[in-house]
């Protein structure tokens, strides 16, 4: 008998399900790109559904019963008694989301005898050590551009709300107070401001193009340039050496996928190659910076606000430094999994699943890694080399 096992966050602390604001979503049938939304068999699912904690079970469990799968939901994660570790050994398909990571890390996979496949139900697989998962033979899939816009949204949100001050200034109305000098003591104008965007792929394409109105100039780092005409369209500088271009910039949105040169990419001594009182976005992953170095340069000013959703560990621990840091816009990992992005992820992932049930092949560009190499999407998006730190190893100073 097929095995799966799902991690995932748990319930609503009121209970499940909960009472929806909205009685529907705006049907999406195409990204962007003109590629299409997953395009499962069917779903036994309503869009707008809580779908990704325990209960909600990424609207799966009828269907792989249906088919005489084992299905393990869970969210106990965490130590060596957890749901996860006892029924790793024994799955053929383990299913995570970025929000709550299950961590198949290379001494997690060599227990895995069993395993396959690797679901990634949204965007991100760094959480799989992709070296470990190569050698092992796993494909590693995920649903790409299910919650690209949806994270891409939230990064414009976060920058201004940083930029404008908003949630001091909320706080203080919180607190029963009207003192407008304080609120805007650390307000400004993002229009003529200079951000950079680091990785600008789907996501950062999407931020592109939602801030090009605000009227500010646009720079970006990757490892491709873009075409010119892109370049054109949207007033874009390239800088292909991130050293260069942060140190211009008033304000950086992450977004690159973690590898070896990405992990704890804004250190020390690069933060201080900024304008004194810029600002940093994160929903990229949480190891792109040094969590420390982010600490330090909110205290001393180097910094002039921090925001993101994205951390490591995740959950983070209740004394995590960032949780009461200053000059912090923080949330749980969350852009990504709004109701609406939920729909198209739990889709996308039924959609891996009917192709690996069926032994049919997987879409190209879900794939990260098959057959024992970097595939699809992931052979676009991601550098692993034998020897260096890899998605999913677990590396951190905690």
């Amino acid at each position: 008998m097929t095995k799966v096992l799902a991690v995932l966050y748990p319930d609503p602390v009121d209970g499940f399900p909960p009472k929806y604001v909205r009685d529907d979503v705006p049907k999406i049938t195409k990204y962007p790109d003109g590629s299409t939304v997953p395009t499962p068999e069917s779903i036994d699912f309503k869009p707008g559904e809580l779908l990704g904690s325990v209960s909600g079970a990424l609207g799966l469990k009828k269907y792989l019963e249906s088919k005489g799968v084992e299905y393990v939901v869970t969210s106990d994660k965490e130590g060596p008694d957890s749901v996860f570790e006892k029924e790793l050994p024994t799955a053929d398909v383990v299913i995570s989301q970025p929000f709550w990571p299950a961590y198949l890390t290379a001494e997690r996979i060599e227990k895995a005898k069993n395993l396959k496949l690797a679901i990634t139900a949204g965007i991100g697989s760094d959480h799989v050590d992709l070296n470990a998962a190569n050698e092992h033979n796993i494909t590693v899939a995920e649903v790409t551009y299910s919650n690209s816009v949806s994270v891409a949204e939230a990064e414009v949100m976060q920058l201004l709300a940083l930029v404008r001050n908003f949630i001091p200034a909320h706080d203080i109305i919180r607190n029963g107070g009207w003192n407008i000098a304080d609120a805007v003591a650390q307000a400004y104008d993002i229009e003529g401001m200079t951000v950079g965007i680091i990785g600008a792929g789907r996501i950062g394409r999407a931020v592109i193009e939602r801030l090009k109105p605000f009227d500010v100039k646009l720079v970006y780092n990757q490892r491709h340039q873009l075409p010119a005409d892109v370049e054109k369209k949207f007033g874009l500088t390239y800088y292909p050496d991130v050293h260069e271009m942060v140190k211009v910039v008033d304000a950086v949105v992450l977004n690159a996928p973690l590898y070896a040169n990405t992990y704890h990419m804004f250190d020390d001594d690069l933060i201080a190659t900024m304008k004194r009182g810029a600002y940093i976005v994160n929903n990229g992953r949480g190891e792109e910076v040094d969590r420390d170095a982010i600490v330090r340069a909110l205290n001393s000013g180097q910094l002039g606000g921090y925001s993101g959703d994205v951390w490591y560990p995740q959950p983070a621990p209740e004394d995590h430094p960032w949780r009461t840091m200053p000059h912090e816009a923080m949330t749980p990992h969350m852009s990504g999994t709004t109701l609406s992005a939920q729909a198209r992820y739990a889709a996308g992932a039924r959609e891996i699943l009917e192709d690996f049930l069926e032994n049919k092949p997987i879409r190209p560009e879900y794939l990260i890694a098959e057959g024992g190499s970097l595939a699809g999407t992931g052979a676009k998006s991601y550098e692993v080399k034998k020897g260096q730190k890899s998605p999913g190893s677990g590396n951190e100073d905690n």
